[in-house]
């Protein structure tokens, strides 16, 4: 497949390509006309950027139009992206399950699957679990893989930029991991490592509630909850990428840590037991008095925590996601409290992407490679330092 790099003949070459590929990559087959009157370019300049992309692969003809009006002569030649010349990845590594979602060049989805494993299994395991559900994706979309052009992560923990968790308490040996050179082993293509709330955020941006804004805060919801932040649409790692690790808060002598405060008895829930966060919000629902307790004391911790990020960054908006995103009545203690707590409430909203959320976020950060690298696109919401 073709690539846009230094080695090509001529800089202004390189650019008219860029913009030709743009104009074809709404889904609709142009013609050389419709080319030049949507990119300012001459005629015989777009022709030849056209057959240049077509010998890359990235651009082919098109059949002609049917139903329009008949003229005479010869039908003018369009011509299409060819989202199908590559594909990309998006895979979330999580503590109860790993889920993909695979796309074309264009990014839109034409595979997915997920796989349970366990929250005692080894990094092996999980990581093997992972080239599983990977393995079946590509079978039933009759995807190559050497097809894919890059492949995203979503996992927890504090993740470095060559995709090693610098630190990862949710995952049995995840601390120390070098994720990333592990993934490049199954792949003969880039892989990129996420922090999940991080892929999340990006998620809701691209596809989800915050679709129109662009400062926002995305709180991955938990006993260990996270946060994800985009200000000025491009992603918030921080200088060493542990930007939005609210879990972290109570350390500050805020009291117990969200696993005591959900707990019904005397002994903490454990962090990545997720039935029994379950069960505890069930007997709250149902009227059970220490339930409802626990479940008051968890949601004003996680107030406390959303909002010491908004007070920091002033985003328009709050997404709310993770198992959170399901329970009845976090939205409107969250806004009230948040009106108390900060000069300017922001807008506050439940994800709309649900648990598809992190693997989403890494499809688009797939998908911002590939677009950096063939299309000279910049301002995408992922690129790193």
């Amino acid at each position: 497949m073709g690539r846009l790099t230094g080695g090509d003949p001529s800089l202004l070459r390189r650019i008219n390509s860029a913009v030709v590929l743009h104009a074809l990559r709404g889904g609709e087959s142009r013609t050389l006309t419709d080319l030049s009157r949507l990119t300012g370019l001459s005629r015989p300049t777009v022709e030849g950027v056209t057959e240049g992309l077509i010998a890359t692969g990235l651009v082919m003809e098109a059949a002609p139009e049917e139903g329009g009006v008949r003229r005479q002569g010869r039908p003018a030649r369009r011509f299409r992206f060819r989202a199908e010349a590559g594909h990309l990845l998006g895979v979330e590594i999580g503590p109860h399950r790993v889920a993909a979602l695979l796309s074309g060049l264009d990014g839109r989805i034409i595979g997915a699957g997920q796989r349970a494993v366990a929250e005692t299994a080894s990094e092996d395991e999980r990581l093997e679990r992972v080239r599983t559900v990977v393995a079946d994706v590509l079978r039933r979309t009759g995807v190559a893989r050497g097809s894919l052009r890059a492949v995203g992560v979503g996992t927890p923990g504090i993740v470095e930029a060559d995709g090693t968790v610098r630190l990862g308490t949710a995952l049995p040996g995840w601390t120390g991991l070098a994720l990333g050179e592990r993934l490049r082993r199954s792949f003969r293509c880039p892989v990129l490592v996420e922090n999940d709330a991080n892929a999340a955020a990006v998620a809701e941006h691209w596809k989800g509630a915050a679709i129109d804004s662009d400062d926002i805060v995305f709180v991955l919801a938990g006993l260990s909850p996270g946060a994800g932040s985009l200000i000025g649409g491009r992603l918030h790692r921080g200088f060493g990428g542990a930007a939005g690790e609210i879990g972290a808060l109570h350390l500050l002598g805020r009291g117990d840590a969200p696993e005591a405060l959900l707990s019904t008895t005397d002994e903490p829930l454990h962090p990545l037991d997720e039935q029994a966060v379950a069960e505890v919000f069930a007997r709250a629902r149902k009227g059970d008095e220490r339930a409802q307790a626990a479940v008051d004391r968890f949601t004003e911790r996680l107030v406390h925590d959303v909002a010491a990020l908004v007070l920091a960054l002033d985003p328009e908006l709050v997404v709310v996601g993770g198992w959170a995103a399901g329970l009845d009545g976090i939205l409107p203690p969250l806004r009230e409290q948040l009106a108390r707590f900060c000069l300017r409430p922001p807008r506050v909203a439940l994800s709309l992407l649900g648990e598809a959320a992190v693997a989403t976020g890494a499809l688009r950060l797939a998908l911002d490679h590939v677009e950096e690298q063939l299309f000279a696109v910049e301002g995408t919401v992922t690129a790193r330092r």
